[in-house]
């Protein structure tokens, strides 16, 4: 309920982040503990969507995190208001919600988990920054820090669940952004979604040596 998720922000110790968008811009963001922070794989896929869109879209940002995707394209004049955005944690929504206001940018912010708040909601653009990586890296790596990671030991369970069901919340010739990490099982999400999408391109790439 409202009153639920509002005594859910007052318990939140938030912090402040910033990032810096391509254009020069930097944005002051608030975050939380259990809150993924933006990094190379936001500014990916911030990029791929600028390389393809033109014009306002409506756009769901799934795994929204600190709300930062659709904040960036909307402050690039590439996303309508309300901007949609979802996320599985608690934290998350408080944090985006606290961010899109900061902003003064309407937007309409769900709990849960990958489509289940969005009913039959379509959209012409789709961005997945939901984890993509084993779940048995995510713990020893410096990325998540307690944000959850049900991704299963190849990496996939949570990118082929949405891969399979993007189609039915998209609108017709509707964008679905999503990245791909070498630290999942990359044959298995570039089958699912060649098998849900006529037109598969890659847009980005970028190599961290570890």
């Amino acid at each position: 309920t409202n009153q639920n998720l509002a005594t859910q922000t007052m318990a939140i110790k938030f912090t402040d982040i910033e990032f810096l968008l391509n254009n020069g811009r930097k944005m002051n963001l608030m975050s939380a503990k259990g809150v993924f922070d933006p990094n190379t794989t936001t500014e990916l896929l911030i990029n791929a969507v600028k390389k393809t869109i033109y014009q306002p879209k409506k756009m769901l940002d799934l795994g929204c995190g600190s709300g930062v995707v659709g904040l960036s394209l909307w402050l690039e004049g590439l996303a309508k208001e309300p901007i949609c955005a979802s996320d599985l944690s608690e934290p998350s929504v408080s944090c985006s919600q606290e961010n899109f206001r900061r902003y003064e940018c309407e937007a309409d912010v769900r709990c849960g988990a990958l489509f289940d708040p969005w009913g039959d909601e379509k959209f012409d653009v789709i961005i997945d920054d939901i984890s993509g990586i084993s779940q048995e890296i995510a713990p020893i790596s410096p990325w998540f820090g307690g944000v959850p990671c049900d991704t299963g030991s190849d990496g996939t369970d949570l990118v082929l669940d949405i891969l399979s069901n993007s189609s039915k919340y998209l609108a017709k010739d509707g964008y679905f952004f999503f990245p791909v990490l070498s630290l999942s099982n990359v044959n298995d999400i570039l089958k699912e979604a060649k098998e849900n999408f006529s037109i598969v391109k890659l847009i980005e790439r970028q190599e961290w040596p570890l």
